[in-house]
């Protein structure tokens, strides 16, 4: 019978508690709810990594990861990749993607399945970050599946946010400004080696002209392979970081996570089975109404 681990385990770096009470917490499975209620503070940022697929964003968090641990620090990558149709699993694993930092002592991988979530984060992603978040790291990355224009849920939880994109991308920055455009706080244009680069980042930064409303977000040139704009990419995360003003986002990302706890916890006691039924028998008379019959109920 396996034990649930220990908030006091998870606190002193127990790496085996760590993945036990992330799988405890995205299966739902007994006991995770007193654990997350459990969890100290913890100041640590979290970076989302985002992007339209293709963009180079694996390649990208692995140089990341490289330079923290260069610097004697401690980093986790939650990872989300696209289900599997067949176990709702995830189809690309840490091992596969990142392997060269699977037993590294200072860095944590885990891959979650998206669970057929169009928002690119898997569904208990803030409860698994707020997790990682007290094992003690130094730096958490968030790498989301890239699916494109849906792909927003991450600047809701993320404190910084970067959204990568690749030259061959100018065509498509005017469809793509209803959603990764307007959620950067960092662009990055990986594969900056290609043609068309500096062409494409001079159009990016026209769209991007700052308004009254927003200072226009830094864009970072990077060829992620030859490590190229690394250094600078970070020192652009951690100014992000310390800009005055990051303390309002931090109240309204901890406001809409209230929120949805609050709803779920008031929509548990709604069975949809018992719904369909009622709405059966509710049918059958020829006035019915949807909003005058859920307005009679709830």
């Amino acid at each position: 019978m396996n034990t649930i681990p220990t908030i006091q385990e998870l606190v002193s770096g127990n790496r085996k508690a760590l993945a036990r009470i992330i799988s405890l917490v995205e299966n739902e499975s007994g006991g995770y709810e007193s654990l997350l209620q459990q969890l100290p503070y913890s100041g640590t940022r979290v970076t989302g990594i985002t992007g339209p697929p293709g963009a180079g964003k694996s390649t990208l968090v692995d140089m990341l990861i490289e330079n923290v641990t260069l610097q004697q620090k401690k980093v986790a990558v939650l990872c989300v990749d696209p289900s599997s149709p067949f176990h709702a699993g995830a189809l690309l694993g840490d091992r596969v993607r990142m392997n060269q930092w699977y037993n590294h002592p200072d860095v944590f991988i885990r891959s979650l399945s998206s669970r057929g979530s169009l928002g690119g984060l898997n569904a208990r992603m803030g409860e698994i970050t707020d997790v990682v978040k007290a094992a003690g790291f130094d730096h958490i990355f968030i790498e989301t599946v890239g699916v494109g224009q849906s792909e927003v849920e991450v600047a809701a939880l993320a404190d910084t946010t970067v959204v990568v994109l690749v030259p061959e991308a100018g065509d498509e920055i005017q469809s793509m400004k209803a959603g990764l455009m307007e959620i950067a706080d960092v662009f990055v244009v990986n594969k900056a080696d290609r043609p068309g680069a500096d062409l494409f980042i001079k159009n990016l930064r026209t769209m991007l002209s700052p308004d009254f409303h927003r200072q226009a977000a830094p864009i970072v040139k990077t060829i992620a392979p030859a490590r190229v704009g690394i250094e600078e990419l970070m020192e652009k995360i951690a100014h992000h970081g310390s800009v005055a003003g990051n303390e309002i986002k931090k109240m309204q990302l901890l406001t809409e996570k209230a929120y949805q706890l609050i709803q779920k916890k008031r929509m548990m006691d709604i069975d949809k089975k018992f719904l369909r039924n009622e709405l059966e028998q509710a049918m059958s008379k020829k006035d019915f109404n949807i909003y005058a019959w859920t307005a009679a109920h709830f």
